[in-house]
């Protein structure tokens, strides 16, 4: 053979044997993968005695109130659920209104849930919304599937503001600091924004915050998101998050970790919302109320007027097992564009506040509970945005909605680059 066929031949053999070691080795990467995906739906995925099929796809398991994921954590492996809080806020229901309604009709109409409409969770048991093996894959990676990347809270007073956009997240708010605050109160305009890429979201929530920005950040937040990288699709749905360490190792989005104690069977945290506001049509809002009972100091979350979902055990935080320090009410959205131009990813209803009630998304009645355990109107109310040819922030009050604000935008425009 000829010398030169030899030394091709066996440069052939060389290549041939690189690629069946890279095969086998993506094959036994892949196959890590897969039982590492297994392992952590095993995790979220508690035992379901009954599941129900909601029209958007989501599956939704009626787990045992004592098999739900809050007792994966150590310091709760005896914990007695407390099934009430020991107080509400005084003036809950000055209102006498429904707050989970259609403002724009003469008659309230109820907003739910979508899965609501095949079915319902038995008593002694929490609808928690199924994991799939697809939402954990979508996940930057599989140990931060769940979790809000760093440096996702607008800091109105930052002496440095190119560390407020350092994580592209962009937000325009109304906030309140310098007292002690044990809870905050609004009812917040629902909408469907846009999403440009599938990497970013749209939310709008309240914060309740203890600590300072850096890296011992206590936050607690609830509002409604629409997140196609969390969820796999563009539905508007109810959410939560909890934070110790400013989003590094702690907490996780609805109960997608241990912590959030659930004791409502009618809510599922992470489910679809419906309807939603139209441009020109009937404007739906939510009511969300989180508070820290004076007796055990947990911390509770409401929906409406009528479902006491759960609480947050006071230990899970170090600034926040006394009070809060700040609150916020408002919008965010994560820019994902690397080259610093802004995405067209709308906040609220995508148009600016300046346009108003019916095309412009607002909250209403904010409010925050004081030492006294009394649901008040905050005072010195400050407002914050980034960039506000982007997304912009309009603060009011009047008698039939207190203190309010109209906040949102459309991103990227011919004003906003």
């Amino acid at each position: 053979m000829d010398a030169r066929v030899r030394v091709s031949a066996v440069v052939v053999l060389m290549f041939v044997g690189v690629a069946v070691l890279t095969c086998a080795a993506e094959g036994r990467r892949i196959e890590r993968q897969k039982l590492d995906v297994q392992r952590h739906l095993n995790r979220f995925n508690k035992q379901a005695l009954k599941t129900i099929e909601s029209p958007d796809g989501d599956l939704i398991d009626c787990v045992h109130i004592s098999h739900q994921p809050a007792f994966d954590h150590p310091f709760l492996k005896n914990h007695t659920i407390q099934m009430r809080p020991n107080f509400h806020p005084e003036g809950l229901y000055d209102e006498n209104k429904v707050s989970v309604t259609a403002t724009a009709s003469k008659e309230p109409k109820p907003i739910t849930q979508m899965w609501h409409l095949n079915g319902r969770c038995p008593e002694n048991t929490i609808p928690i919304r199924r994991t799939k093996g697809e939402d954990v894959l979508r996940a930057s990676s599989i140990k931060r599937y769940g979790r809000k990347k760093h440096r996702s809270i607008p800091q109105p007073n930052s002496a440095n503001p190119d560390l407020i956009n350092e994580s592209g997240h962009q937000h325009a708010i109304a906030y309140v600091e310098g007292d002690k605050y044990y809870g905050a109160k609004a009812t917040i305009n629902v909408w469907d924004p846009k999403i440009e890429q599938a990497n970013e979201f749209s939310l709008s929530q309240l914060w309740i915050l203890g600590g300072s920005f850096g890296e011992d950040l206590n936050s607690i937040e609830a509002g409604w998101q629409v997140s196609p990288d969390l969820y796999g699709d563009n539905n508007t749905r109810l959410f939560t998050y909890w934070t110790s360490d400013a989003y590094q190792a702690t907490g996780c989005y609805n109960l997608l970790c241990s912590g959030f104690i659930q004791i409502n069977s009618e809510i599922a945290m992470g489910a679809s919302i419906f309807p939603v506001s139209g441009y020109h049509g009937s404007q739906y809002d939510i009511s969300i109320l989180v508070w820290k009972d004076p007796k055990e100091g947990n911390w509770w979350m409401q929906f409406g007027n009528d479902y006491v979902l759960g609480y947050w055990p006071s230990f899970l935080f170090s600034y926040l097992a006394d009070s809060a320090s700040m609150i916020e009410w408002g919008g965010e959205v994560v820019n994902s564009e690397p080259d610093g131009t802004h995405t067209s990813t709308q906040m609220g209803s995508g148009h600016f506040p300046e346009e108003g009630f019916g095309k412009a998304s607002y909250f209403r009645n904010i409010q925050i509970v004081d030492e006294s355990n009394n649901l008040r109107s905050p005072k010195g109310i400050g407002t914050f945005t980034e960039q506000s040819n982007c997304y912009d922030v309009q603060n009011g009050y009047n008698g039939d909605w207190g203190n309010y604000f109209y906040y949102g935008g459309p991103g990227k425009n011919p004003n906003c680059h």
